[in-house]
């Protein structure tokens, strides 16, 4: 008897470990299709050339996924994103304050890495300040931080806005294509800081799983099973902060995209465990956008922003949850 339970929980044990391998597969796939079909001409510039690209898709998709996913199980929604925190918004706020002050040439002729710098420390410095206040002297629920955050982000977007509307037309133009994600225009210089920094929150990430596990099961549970919760949810935010700053300073704004992958690594992984969530957010984050950026390429010859596509599919996704949790 004891035997076939050992069996059983083995054959548990297993099956996430090898869906999470045929992801893997998957994703592998998905970047050699990316780098090879309808590759012509010589090598050594194609290879350079798609290279930098499909690090920025797979480091963008790395870093949204295993945020969105902390994200959610620190607020316990699984409708939430770290863009309700109106970063994306701030962003767009930034480039717009830039082209309106600058101009559009002398914002297009500042130094990538500077700006790339500049950008992420404005995004840490809006987080770090929301959450100052909400962990300072008094503690204030998490609920009221994001409702802060979304005011925020209706500020911000009303600034934007006010300033788009008096702008240059021609100005407005070269706003427009710095207002989306685009993954044509990886910046080579970017990509080795970027990864640093998001492999080394994604490792504390995964020091931290069996945290979030906990942390899964509600405010008055991790504080009963002995985990500080107040300093953990802290901790765990400004991770979230510096992923999503990262991934919005190196490519612009994606707001759905982390909703559509962790609800699809939910739906493929039916468990609580963070093992398993994390690395498989990453995988169908990968999937997906290295994936659809290879379709639209190769098949569709750029028709389409592929950030169009996941905006579109994702809000989608968004009101489907919605309607479903409500009828619930």
């Amino acid at each position: 008897m004891a035997d076939a339970v050992a069996s059983t929980g083995e054959a548990r044990a297993m099956r996430p470990a090898l869906a999470l391998a045929l992801l893997a597969c998957a994703a592998v796939a998905a970047c050699a299709a990316f780098m090879t079909v309808g590759a012509r001409g010589d090598w050594s510039f194609i290879l350079p050339f798609r290279g930098t690209k499909l690090a920025g898709l797979v480091l963008v998709a790395v870093a949204i996924g295993t945020a969105t996913v902390v994200f959610q199980t620190i607020t316990n929604n699984r409708i939430l994103t770290p863009s309700i925190m109106g970063f994306d918004a701030l962003y767009i706020l930034l480039q717009t304050a830039l082209v309106f002050s600058l101009g559009a040439t002398q914002t297009t002729a500042l130094d990538a890495r500077t700006m790339f710098l500049a950008e992420t420390a404005m995004l840490l410095v809006f987080g770090g300040l929301l959450y100052h206040w909400l962990f300072g002297a008094t503690a204030r629920s998490l609920h009221l931080l994001l409702l802060v955050g979304i005011v925020f982000g209706v500020f911000f977007r009303a600034i934007s806005g006010l300033l788009q509307r008096i702008m240059d037309p021609g100005e407005f133009l070269v706003l427009q294509d710095r207002m989306f994600a685009s993954f044509n225009t990886v910046n080579h210089e970017l990509l080795l800081l970027a990864a640093l920094i998001v492999g080394a929150v994604c490792l504390g990430f995964w020091r931290l799983h069996q945290v979030f596990d906990v942390l899964a099961l509600g405010r008055e549970a991790a504080i009963g099973l002995g985990v500080a919760h107040a300093r953990m949810v802290a901790l765990a935010l400004v991770l979230v902060t510096v992923l999503v700053a990262v991934s919005t300073a190196l490519v612009g704004p994606i707001s759905f995209f982390g909703l559509l992958v962790a609800n699809l690594a939910y739906l493929l992984f039916p468990t609580a465990r963070h093992a398993v969530l994390l690395p498989a957010s990453a995988l169908i984050g990968v999937i997906a956008l290295v994936g659809g950026q290879t379709v639209l390429e190769r098949v569709l010859s750029y028709d389409t922003a592929l950030s169009v596509v996941i905006e579109f599919i994702g809000g989608i996704a968004f009101i489907l949850l919605v309607v479903r949790g409500g009828a619930r």
